[in-house]
């Protein structure tokens, strides 16, 4: 929810957009009913859930049970429980529990109920994102095309020094980079938590969301992914930087055919924005250059 701000239209069509390319939708309920959508009036929760069902996606969901709620209100006091949509919740919970669903009582029980869960549906070859050994990308094939592609990418970077060496710089006050302006001022008034364990200051920062897609522009445009094992810093910039900039168009969040974990990359605008800073920067250092010698 840190993604959105209250009204925002766009938000219900990303939150539908990630539940068309999942293959399974899992809903943890617990005490509380969650923040509310303005319009309808119904919290993004459920509206979730519902839109789920409605595309007859596999689901599944796991609900706290009822004494645990009440000793983790003689715990940690009644935060964790809803007080102001109490009758929304419990029609709520009433529909859940007519699906498939379990009960628990911490962290354990989720956690034993999402493998066995998992585990169920991994079986089921009907699903979407089931793909079949007979489906798989022979590796070696792979292996062949990515070395072809080195091979040209190398050949095309030697071509474009040389096409830099022949062509002045061209001006950079067009209107679509008056639009790439736009989008640097949006990006930078976006502010983003970095965690300590992966801050170069040790400690909890603040940064803008231009600084990091642009400090980190060569991990974008290989794209960022999923994978089980990845850094801390790929996971950071795959779960909390990624659909930020999906909201943009600056990022595609997408299926890799033959593999089960998905990815971000860079989109055609997401590669223009960084091409137009990269000649925006060179532009900058060659008039540096000639005032220098001046």
């Amino acid at each position: 929810m840190e993604l959105f701000t209250s009204g925002n239209q766009s938000q219900m069509s990303t939150i539908r957009k990630w539940i068309d390319e999942s293959d399974v939708y899992m809903l943890i309920l617990g005490g509380r009913y969650g923040s509310i959508e303005s319009t309808s009036g119904i919290s993004y929760t459920e509206l979730e859930y519902d839109y789920a069902v409605q595309q007859e996606k596999a689901l599944f969901a796991i609900v706290i049970d009822e004494n645990a709620l009440e000793l983790r209100v003689k715990q940690y006091g009644t935060s964790v429980i809803e007080k102001d949509n109490n009758q929304q919740l419990k029609m709520f919970r009433d529909k859940v529990l007519t699906n498939i669903s379990s009960f628990f009582e911490d962290s354990k029980d989720i956690k034993l109920c999402v493998h066995e869960s998992l585990s169920d549906f991994a079986m089921d070859k009907n699903l979407k994102g089931w793909v079949s050994a007979d489906e798989v990308t022979n590796s070696q094939q792979l292996l062949d095309e990515i070395s072809k592609l080195r091979e040209d990418n190398e050949l095309l970077k030697e071509k474009l020094i040389i096409a830099e060496k022949k062509v002045s710089i061209p001006d950079i006050t067009t209107i679509s980079n008056k639009q790439n302006e736009e989008i640097i001022n949006m990006l930078n008034s976006i502010e983003v938590k970095i965690p300590s364990k992966i801050s170069e200051k040790e400690k909890e920062v603040i940064d803008s969301l231009y600084h990091i897609f642009h400090s980190q522009r060569d991990k974008f445009v290989l794209g960022i992914t999923n994978q089980i094992g990845s850094t801390d810093l790929n996971s950071f910039l795959y779960f909390n930087v990624c659909p930020k900039l999906q909201i943009h168009d600056i990022v595609i969040h997408e299926k890799v055919p033959g593999v089960q974990w998905r990815r971000f990359s860079t989109t055609k605008k997401g590669n223009q924005l960084l091409a137009y800073i990269e000649q925006k920067e060179l532009s900058k250092k060659e008039k540096e250059v000639l005032e220098t010698r001046s």
